[in-house]
Formats: structure tokens, sequence, C-alpha cells
């Protein structure tokens, strides 16, 4: 329950204005000032003449348009916030002052003796640090307050949902158009945007045929399929289980989508004893029946779900099939991001059954971070009271501020947390697909959500008079002068790795994960800490003066002693620890223990070798979390109207995903050119030890932009097919390691015909497997088509065969079928397998006269 102390100080700051009673006159003209400014956003330049001292930076506007019929008096103490997820060094304006509140939040208020008249408009100029290449960056929901005033959003910034994609809508933000200033940054940057011409030319080089033969994905390592009569699962299936129960493929045998109680047989097998891979599969399938064998249930529920699949596009009468099937690695997992905007329990129970239904065996479900807290810690319940909510209240005690466009009232889609009936329901759902959750908890940076919850549990049991209760989990020290900014530019972040509390704090949350699994019938096998970019606290903080001292004077090594004891915590607790690459690379290898995962999520072409061999040498578990293979809330294609960040590269395409070697890592800069698009050679340093091998691959979707499930489906599907993929089955063009061995670009030794083959049999079975998803409700990208006009006609091709293309030229929409006489621009879409949904709109025009 929680504490009746904090509930009344909650009901205090909610209930009284700051400066006297509410005049309801004064409510309403700010109400109206907020229902009708107008409010544009602009990225103006990425190359601008920088002002002294800023740069790099790039220049962005917001102009402010006050209707003539707006209020000519507005209430006292007017201000305006809005969320700026780049470092904001200076502002210029006539009117406005603007101050960094924390994170992205930005304020602006008025100058003296300024006023926004009625009729009147203001640009104000934000030079940023670095650069804004895509609208995504651009965050919704700017509002106003005023003294004593609820805060109100900026209509005009309030998000919408497109109706033909399902996608989000800024319609504040401008357009961007002009590429010569707004795709790069410098001359050195060689990006170019992925225009509908420029992508016709790709997919003429990558162009498929479209799906026949076996469709499964991720490919089997053999598939044959025979002749003679057809296997009719349209009759039904009569199912006999040996050696497995029901309920342990219970959700694969549902997805097959067969009435049971016919007359084909259909036997499942599960022999421990078999010769057969764990995971691994043989299934036989003819006239006469069905017979699948495998070493245990992920097996058998393997076997049933490519049955699924090629039984959905053969419309249930298959032509003869024979696979044997197994893993290439242990470990092929999703993490996705729900701390920095929140996605329910219905959206992750529905990715659980697509993940299983392309043999993902792992969730890394991130629970925490700055901007939020999503998961029910019964002990503590301020962490999700408080924690997992962003509203307009300066003081924090009944949420966190609204960082990234959350809006002032607390009521949008990126609040929430999982209850434990909730996560407990995740567990479960999971583990009968055999996938293994893995909660992750970010600290000791990453922390803000946690800080802010246990201050206000601090307060509360203070002014109750409860001291020692109040300290029990206080996670900073306040006598800490040390001032710091975090990457994503908060000041306050970080866990004091110096205090007792902390350490009851971590125990606490553990077990109550602990606890969850149990109850789930699951055992919580892995804890991840994060442990990633630690901001650089404590070292002012009278309580951390013994530790450093202890450390030589070295507050850098506060972090690795904080990990180091945490892990030896789990692993008492039989728990092994996992981290990002960057925190666990700097911990003492003695003292941590002996099993221990880490993600590596070092750039491809700036740290990923270094940390993956290094990490590899130490004898722990590697996951590859690389950002060019997995960062998925990076973009598909260099382009403003693609969504995602982009610090660690401009273009994650499913072609690259696809194309990844993860046994030779200095192998892909034959591939995969670094961020500024330039093709550049990889050392292999530190070289790889013998017989060291991953343990697998994860996709990343961290959530920063990402605000709608409909958005996470997007930047999810089709990519997650390339990388369930490159974890279950080789890459036959990747060449045998060598230790010492570096590559470049274009580099001969990579088979790039046998990639380009492969490539087109993959994107055939993309196709294939659309209507799937379209069944399960998810809402992959429809790739936007590309196109030219030559010659007078307009030409049209796609990503993936047999996808429906429509153009218009003013008119309605028509089908496209082959070239057409066109006379001016045109403008084009593709729609999705279903047809209930469409791409973005390319536009292509003819090429100007001499």
């Amino acid at each position: 329950m929680r504490g009746p102390g904090w509930a009344a100080m909650a009901a205090l700051v909610v209930a009284a204005p700051a400066f006297g009673q509410v005049q309801p006159s004064a409510q309403a003209t700010l109400d109206q000032l907020a229902a009708m400014l107008g409010y544009r956003f602009a990225v103006v330049d990425n190359r601008p003449q920088c002002p002294a001292g800023l740069d790099p930076c790039f220049l962005a506007t917001i102009t402010l348009t006050v209707p003539a019929t707006a209020p000519a008096q507005l209430p006292e103490g007017l201000a305006l916030y809005f969320s700026f997820v780049d470092r904001l060094p200076r502002v210029e304006s006539d009117v406005f002052a603007h101050q960094l509140i924390n994170g992205d939040l930005q304020r602006l208020t008025l100058k003296p003796g300024a006023a926004l008249k009625p009729g009147s408009t203001h640009v104000i100029r934000l030079w940023g640090t670095g650069a804004n290449f895509s609208k995504a960056f651009a965050m919704p929901n700017a509002y106003l307050t005023a003294d004593g005033l609820a805060a109100r959003t900026i209509v005009a910034t309030r998000p919408a949902i497109d109706p033909d994609t399902g996608l989000e809508l800024l319609r504040f933000v401008a357009p961007m158009t002009d590429e010569a200033r707004l795709a790069t940054k410098s001359d050195a940057d060689k990006t170019r945007w992925l225009t509908a011409e420029r992508a016709f030319d790709l997919y003429v080089a990558q162009q498929a045929p479209g799906a026949s033969g076996v469709v499964i994905l991720p490919k089997p390592v053999k598939a044959v399929q025979g002749t003679g009569a057809a296997v009719d699962l349209t009759r039904g299936v009569a199912v006999e289980f040996r050696g497995v129960a029901r309920e342990a493929v219970a959700p694969a045998l549902a997805a097959l989508g067969v009435a049971e109680g016919g007359k084909l047989p259909l036997s499942i097998r599960v022999d421990s004893a078999s010769p057969i891979a764990p995971e691994g599969y043989r299934l036989d399938a003819s006239a006469a029946g069905i017979v699948i064998t495998a070493r245990d249930a992920a097996g058998a529920s393997h076997a049933l779900r490519s049955l699924a699949q090629q039984a959905a596009f053969e419309q249930g009468r298959m032509r003869p099939l024979t696979i044997e099937d197994a893993p290439r690695y242990g470990f092929r997992g999703l993490h996705i991001d729900l701390g920095r905007n929140f996605h329910g329990r219905d959206q992750i129970l529905k990715l659980i059954e697509a993940i299983a239904a392309y043999k993902l065996n792992r969730l890394h479900l991130h629970l925490a971070d700055d901007e939020g807290w999503r998961i029910e810690i019964p002990a503590l319940p301020e962490l999700a009271a408080i924690g997992s909510k962003r509203c307009h209240d300066p003081s924090e005690v009944t949420c966190l501020l609204p960082q990234l466009g959350a809006g002032p009232d607390g009521t949008s889609g990126v609040n929430g947390y999982l209850s434990t009936a909730d996560y407990i329901a995740i567990l479960k759902a999971a583990a009968a697909r055999q996938i293994e959750v893995i909660p992750s908890i970010d600290m000791p940076g990453h922390s803000r959500a946690a800080i802010v919850a246990m201050e206000a549990r601090h307060a509360w049991l203070s002014a109750a008079g409860k001291k020692d209760a109040a300290e029990r989990y206080r996670l900073v020290d306040p006598a800490d002068a040390t001032q710091y900014r975090s990457i994503q530019n908060y000041n306050d972040n970080t866990l004091n790795v110096c205090l007792p509390s902390t350490y009851r704090f971590v125990d606490t949350v553990v077990d109550a994960l602990v606890a969850m699994h149990r109850e789930a019938g699951v055992p919580l096998r892995i804890f991840h800490l994060g442990a990633d970019e630690t901001a650089g606290a404590w070292a002012k903080s009278p309580a951390c003066a013994k530790m450093i001292a202890e450390n030589g004077g070295d507050t850098g090594k506060l972090t690795p002693r904080f990990i180091e004891r945490v892990a030896a915590g789990l692993a008492a607790k039989g728990i092994r620890t996992a981290g990002w690459s960057d925190g666990m690379g700097h911990t003492d290898p003695a003292r941590m223990p002996a099993q221990v995962q880490t993600n590596i999520w070092g750039v491809l072409h700036n740290g990923a070798i270094r940390e993956a061999h290094d990490q590899l040498n130490r004898g722990w578990d590697v996951v590859l979390s690389i950002p060019d293979l997995g960062y998925f809330d990076m973009p598909y294609a260099p382009h403003p109207e693609e969504g995602g960040y982009n610090w660690a590269s401009r273009g994650v395409s499913t072609h690259q995903v696809f194309g990844f070697m993860p046994d030779n890592l200095p192998a892909n800069a034959a591939t995969i050119r670094t961020t500024f698009a330039e093709p550049k050679a990889i050392e292999d340093k530190p070289v790889l030890e013998a017989g060291q091998k991953i343990a697998g691959v994860q996709a990343q979707l961290w959530s920063e932009t990402i605000r709608t499930d409909a958005q996470v489906d997007y930047m999810l599907f089709p990519r997650l097919f390339a990388l369930a993929e490159r974890g279950w089955t080789p890459a036959p063009w990747t060449p045998p390691y060598q230790a010492g061995a570096n590559y470049r670009w274009h580099d001969p030794r990579v088979d790039a015909a046998l990639l380009t083959r492969e490539w087109r049999g993959f994107a055939g079975r993309v196709t294939a497997q659309l209507p799937l998803l379209d069944r399960m409700g998810i809402a992959y990208r429809v790739t936007p088509p590309g196109a030219r006009i030559a010659g007078g006609k307009l030409e049209a091709n796609s990503a993936f065969p047999g996808m429906v293309i429509e153009y218009r030229m003013g008119d309605g929409w028509k089908h496209y079928a082959g070239p057409v006489a066109v006379t001016g621009a045109v403008e084009l879409r593709t729609r999705s397998a279903d047809g209930k949904r469409a791409s973005r709109i390319v536009r292509v025009e003819p090429a100007p006269r001499d």
C-alpha cells in the first residue's frame, strides 16, 4: 500500500495553486491561447555557420503565430515548455528567455516588458549541438503554464494518426526538402537521401523473384520438397504426443490453425536421447502423415512453426516435405525499451507470439530508465505510482517531469507500468513458447525515475517523523556537490554507489522480480543491470570519500566496483549478471563471477570488434547487439520521413541486417559503411582467441521516438525477419575468421554474389510471411516503392517481390501494373499484403529539360 503521508503530500501539490486562488477567467484565457496558438517547428540547416564556440551545431526554429482573435491580456507568469532532445546551448528570441529544466525539457518565459500581442508572429532560433537529420527528432505536446493555473497542451503540437499508414503524424513539423542543407554535416559525410529514384536503382540491383518452394523463415538448415500425393491438412489432424506434454507445444500447435480430430496422423515425439541438437528437429510430412522428432519441447515447437508457415503458403495442401534443422546460436533475442515510452502487456504478448513464430528465444525487457519505471515492486509502491507517469509537477512529488514530449497531464499512452499480474502473465506466455524473459533495470546511471520516486518516499516518511525508514531506500547523498550532465542531459540520474541503501534497494527490486518469476513457475536466471553510460557523479560526495580513496582517488573505478558487488550479490542468489559492454568491459574479470553475459553495443566501425573480442577472450557469453546489426530504433533508410534516432547509423535496412556476418566481425567492412556512408577498412584488434564463439544476437528497440504500438511494429518488422535468420541460419558468404585478418569495402574474400542470391531467396520468403503478420495484428513497415520517370513513362518497383504499388497524378489512386505514360509529377505508395495499410507516399518528377 502507498504510504498515507505520501498520498497527503501528493494531494496537497495537486490541489493547491502556487499563487493563490485560481481564477476561472485566467484558466479560460490560458486554455484559449493553447487551443489557438500557431506552432511550427522546422530544421533549417544542419550545416550552418555556427556561432562562436558552438561547433558542431545545427539551426532549428519554432515559429509561434498568435491569432488576431487571441486574448490581449494573458495570465501572469506565462511559460512555454517543449522537448528538445539535443543539447541546446543557445536560443535567440525577441520576446522569450530560455532555460533548460532537465533532460530534454526546456522552458521559455517572456522577457521583461515583452508580450505576445494578438496578430503577432515570433520566430525562436534554436542552436542545437550536432544535427537533426529527420523529423523524428521533433517531440510533440509542447505546453503552456501560468501562475496558479493548470498546464495546457498547445493543440497544434498534439500528435495525430495517419488513417492510411496507421502511424503517428506530427503536423506541426515542417517538411524537410533541402537535401544540400539537411542531409549531412560536412563534405566528409557521403550520405544521400534514399529518394524514390535512388530506391528504384537499389531495388533493381536487389530484385528478387516471388515466393516459391520452401518459404520457411528462418531458412532451415536442410529442407527438401518431394513428389507424390499432397499432405492435406485441410481435413484436420489426429495428434499423438510421445515424450512431450501437449501443454509444452500448445501455442505452436494452435498457430498451425488446423482442426484436430481429422484423419491425417500428426505424431510429435520428443526424445532427449536423440542426436538432434538442442532446439533442433526433424520433420517428415507425407500424405500418410506427419512425424516430428525433437530433442526438447522447443525443437518440437519450432517444427510446428515451420509446418504452419509452409502450410499457410500452400493453403493447407502441401507437397511432401522433409526438414532437418537446428539453430546456429543458442541466444536469439529481442530487446524492448519500456522505460522511455511505455508499451503495455497486450503489445508485449502480441510480440511474444510473433517472435516465437520466427524462433527467437529471448525477450529482454528494459523496465526502467531516466524517463520511466515500468514494473510494480510491492515493497516500494512509489516506483510505479510516481516513476511510471510524466506530467507537469515541478516538485516531482506526483510524477516525473514530461520528458520526450509526454505532455503535461499524465494521461498519454507513453505513461504506465506492468503490474505484478501483468508481468507474471508475460512470463507464462513466454515460457509456454520456450522464450526466456530477461528483466533489465538500468543502473547506476539511467536511474532518474527510481531516484525521483525514492526521494518522494523519503520526503513523506521524513514528514511523518520516520527518519530511519526514510533513509532506508534513499539513492542519493544530499551532500553530494558533484556537477555533471549525462548523455541525455540529466544532472541527477545516477545512483550513489557508496550508500548501503542503494544496495538494499537493488536487493529489494531483484527479490521482487525473483518472487514474480517463482509465481509464474519460471525461475529468474539472468538479470540485466545495464551498467552503461554512467555520467561521472560522486566526485564531491562525502559518502564516497572512503571508496574513492580505496580506488586510488579515481572516481572512474566506482562504477566497476558497483557492478562487481551487484554481480556477486546476484550470483549468491543463483542469478547470472548481464550488462552492456561499455560498463562491463571496465570491470576486473577476477572480481566478476565466471558466468557473465555481455551485450556488445559498440558501433561496427567504432569499438564493436574491440569490445566483442576482448570480452569473448574473457570467457564471457557475448551477445551481439551491435547497432549496425540490431538497433531497430535507427531508421530503415536515410530519409527525413523515416523515424528513429541516427547517432549510430543513418540507415539499418533489412538487407544490411540480413547480410551481417556474426562469425567474422571485421569482414563486415566489406558490406557496411561508416555512419557517414564512407567505405572504411576494419582492423582485427584485438584478435579473437581460438575456440571463442559468440552466444548469439539480439535486436534492440529503444523507444525515445516510439510512442505508439504501431510504431513498435513498424520499426521491428520486416527487419526482425533478417535478424531471426542470422540467429538461426549460417551466412554462407562469410569468410572463415583468421586472427589478424583485416577487411576493406567490397573485399573479395566476402562472396558478394552468394549474398545477393541468398538475399533474393530471403526476400521472396518475406513476402510469403506478411499475410501471417497481418493475421497476428503486426503493423509491419510497408516499404515505399522505388520509382522513376524515364522517356515520359513512369516505372516503379518494390523492395520485396509482389507488393501492390499504387500511383496518382492529382486524381484517385490507380493500380500500377507496368510502365505508364505520364506528363508531370507522380505520387506513389505500396500497400500491405491485406490491403488495409499503405506506405508513406513518395513523389517523382520528370527530369528537367535542357
